[in-house]
């Protein structure tokens, strides 16, 4: 299906988006567009003057999400799946660049249904980059994770870090994905830029801790369940700074592989965020309840914190620490859900 269309009116109250307009208008495509992170990317190119297309096969993405780009007649939609080959060749010609956002969204759907992120990522990534040969597109921007890093890295944690060693199906694809990306550059003579992101956050969030913790109180306000024992403790970043960085990164750094953490200053305990989810949703009497154990669900990593010097001296700054995320997060969540 695809139907001309276009999204959203960003709060200039708060962390504006950067536009950057150069002089011709470029076409992109933004796999899983009409997902959290994917939308706001959207808003952000539309801002900066990109032409764009969208892919996404709604699995996890909302329409309502880029509802506003559609009415508007500024971005043509497909839905599509990237495990098609036929789609994604479909999708990818005639643009300039692509940005890869879409993935499975839920590292712990991969426990139970173990083929998920080999057909959601890496499959699906393999068709993408097949495509772009094809039609002759070589510059790709990947939403890759900090999970790809696994346990034992040293905190903060450098892009150069390695082995990489993921303990998560999600992560194992992930990596995959930037071998794969990797590969094309080095054989196809392909350009990328790879983010590898922290915790994102913000607006239109549809699954994480805060997404959970909020129905878990709207569903029964005397208690709070906790995976874990709460001493998980990671970088969380808001969205509209995410996006911010990346289109910043983009636009500014030209080597043939770009690679880049995408970070926050600090962490933030899953303890902490509890507390403040029981504060915002005005139930601070709740009594918070730990199912025990270091991690909150097979696959998960305890402790993780990005070293962002590099995007740092791109002249990039995050304005938002990682608990003034959540708690902004926390907020425009609670409205959207609604208790």
């Amino acid at each position: 299906m695809v139907i001309k269309v276009m999204t959203w009116c960003h709060q200039k109250n708060h962390s504006p988006y950067t536009v950057v307009l150069f002089g011709m208008s470029m076409r992109a495509l933004v796999t899983g567009g009409a997902g959290f992170i994917g939308s706001h990317l959207i808003d952000a190119l539309i801002a900066s003057g990109y032409t764009i297309r969208v892919i996404d096969n709604l699995s996890s993405g909302k329409l309502e999400f880029i509802s506003t780009h559609i009415e508007n007649g500024d971005l043509e939609f497909y839905e599509g799946d990237l495990t098609s080959l036929f789609d994604v060749k479909k999708a990818t010609k005639g643009v300039d660049c692509v940005f890869h956002l879409a993935a499975n969204p839920d590292i712990r759907l991969g426990t139970k249904i173990t083929d998920t992120d080999l057909k959601q990522g890496t499959i699906a990534t393999y068709n993408l980059l097949e495509s772009m040969r094809i039609n002759g597109v070589k510059k790709i921007a990947f939403a890759s994770s900090s999970v790809v890093y696994g346990e034992d890295a040293p905190l903060p944690t450098p892009e150069s870090y390695g082995p990489c060693l993921p303990i998560s199906l999600y992560g194992a694809s992930k990596l995959a994905c930037e071998g794969l990306i990797t590969s094309w550059a080095g054989t196809f003579d392909f350009q990328a830029w790879i983010f590898r992101f922290a915790n994102i956050i913000g607006e239109r969030g549809t699954h994480g801790v805060i997404f959970d913790f909020i129905h878990k109180l709207k569903n029964d306000n005397s208690r709070l369940e906790v995976l874990g024992d709460g001493l998980q403790e990671k970088s969380y970043m808001e969205v509209k700074e995410c996006v911010n960085a990346i289109l910043h990164i983009y636009n500014t750094q030209n080597k043939q592989i770009n690679l880049f953490n995408l970070g926050s200053h600090d962490t933030c305990s899953v303890k902490r965020i509890a507390e403040i989810i029981t504060e915002e949703t005005g139930n601070k009497d709740a009594k918070i309840e730990y199912t025990g154990g270091s991690r909150g669900w097979a696959g998960d990593i305890p402790r993780a914190r990005l070293g962002i010097e590099k995007m740092l001296s791109t002249g990039y700054a995050v304005d938002y620490n990682s608990e003034d995320a959540v708690r902004y997060t926390a907020s425009s969540l609670i409205k959207e859900i609604g208790m």
